[in-house]
């Protein structure tokens, strides 16, 4: 039905990821962590805090530190420090020789206080920002996703009825994102991503 992007690339150092009952980087305390649990269930919050590990968790992904906790942009959401959330690219090129600037592509996700889930992306947007938009949204824990024009994207799949999703059949959420329908379907796409299914009728 969508699929969306994940976090930093693990070589970036700012969180862990486990998946399929296989530790892949080491959980980090404290860390924004995405949850989804077995029943389909997916929430957002910090690691050792708001979720932790239990029999039901098949997956969690980490990324820098939480966003919006309490329904509120965080403190270090506000900080003039926005480098801490991530390099970015400069206004026209992505080359490492150009300075990065503060409002460029970012996303998020979140939960709000009955259990529904968040996504958030756009362009120009600080850190704080990005905080104010999924508060705005009803969001009472959330975190950023990647960052830079190359990496956010969200897609929603229209099969046919019994069908599956493929690029035909996939929707941008902005026209703008550089990534498409075919990303997620395209081998060479070295990026982990979250997808999210319909239940089978039963």
């Amino acid at each position: 039905m969508a699929a969306f992007n994940g976090g930093f690339q693990m070589k970036d150092g700012t969180g862990g990821y486990y998946t399929e009952r296989r530790m892949v980087d080491p959980l980090r305390p404290g860390a924004a962590s995405l949850v989804i649990s077995a029943d389909g269930s997916v929430t957002v919050g910090a690691w050792g805090r708001d979720v932790t590990m239990t029999p039901h968790v098949v997956s969690v992904r980490q990324n820098l530190v939480p966003l919006v906790a309490d329904g509120r942009p965080t403190v270090a959401a506000a900080s003039r420090d926005w480098q801490a959330w991530g390099s970015t690219c400069g206004a026209t090129s992505c080359l490492h020789s150009v300075p990065g600037i503060e409002h460029q592509w970012r996303s998020g996700v979140g939960v709000t206080a009955d259990g529904a889930l968040v996504y958030v992306t756009g362009p120009a947007l600080s850190p704080l920002q990005l905080a104010e938009l999924l508060a705005r949204a009803g969001v009472i824990r959330g975190m950023q996703l990647d960052i830079n024009p190359a990496w956010t994207v969200f897609i929603t799949y229209h099969p046919a009825a019994g069908g599956f999703a493929a690029p035909a059949n996939g929707s941008k959420l902005l026209p703008a994102t550089v990534q498409g329908p075919w990303t997620f379907f395209t081998a060479s796409w070295a990026r982990d991503f979250v997808t999210m299914s319909a239940r089978t009728a039963r």
